[in-house]
């Protein structure tokens, strides 16, 4: 091979290597990210070489093909939410629909078996977001009474739809709604 003879695209992509990663590192300031940059710049290089014009200058085409990809990874990272730890990820998970059908269902079922005033107390303050003092002066009692029979019915429903003392009763304002909602549409 003498000096004259053109070379192979594909061999002078190797050449510029050195400078790729250098140019990669100005933009990103970060060797992981630079790296990481190259080589998808390489790959697409190596995918498009077809589209290179042989004569023409081979490091601005591999520049600027890393340029796009650097813009394109910085673009998509202002998208993205950051979440190292997780935490945002936990607070989006979601349990099954039909989870909540048959807790609803459970709920529905343990609500009925309370007594009519500690089922009209938690309907007042649970459900309808009444005070205390507000449910007490609705049914002529003591706001202690209302008190104690939200009390003795979150305590049954817990007893009948068999949680532990640890297990909230999830959306127990919700649910006791959605009975509401329910009894309002069949009335």
């Amino acid at each position: 091979m003498n000096d004259n003879t053109p070379i192979n695209p594909k061999d002078e992509l190797v050449t510029h290597l050195g400078a790729m990663r250098a140019f990669a590192m100005s933009l990103t300031r970060n060797a992981t990210l630079a790296d990481d940059i190259v080589q998808d710049a390489l790959v697409k290089a190596w995918n498009n070489i077809h589209s290179f014009k042989p004569g023409t200058n081979m490091r601005a085409w591999l520049f600027t093909i890393l340029r796009n990809t650097y813009y394109s990874h910085h673009r998509k990272r202002q998208r993205e939410v950051e979440d190292v730890e997780g935490t945002m990820t936990a607070g989006l998970a979601q349990k099954p629909d039909h989870d909540g059908r048959l807790q609803m269902r459970d709920f529905s079922v343990a609500f009925d078996q309370l007594p009519e005033e500690q089922r009209e107390a938690l309907i007042l303050v649970g459900a309808s977001g009444f005070s205390y003092e507000e449910a007490a002066e609705t049914c002529g009692v003591a706001v202690g009474t209302i008190k104690s029979r939200i009390n003795r019915g979150r305590a049954r429903l817990t007893e009948l739809m068999q949680l532990s003392d640890d297990d909230p009763l999830e959306a127990t304002e919700a649910m006791t709604q959605s009975i509401v909602a329910q009894n309002q549409r069949l009335a």
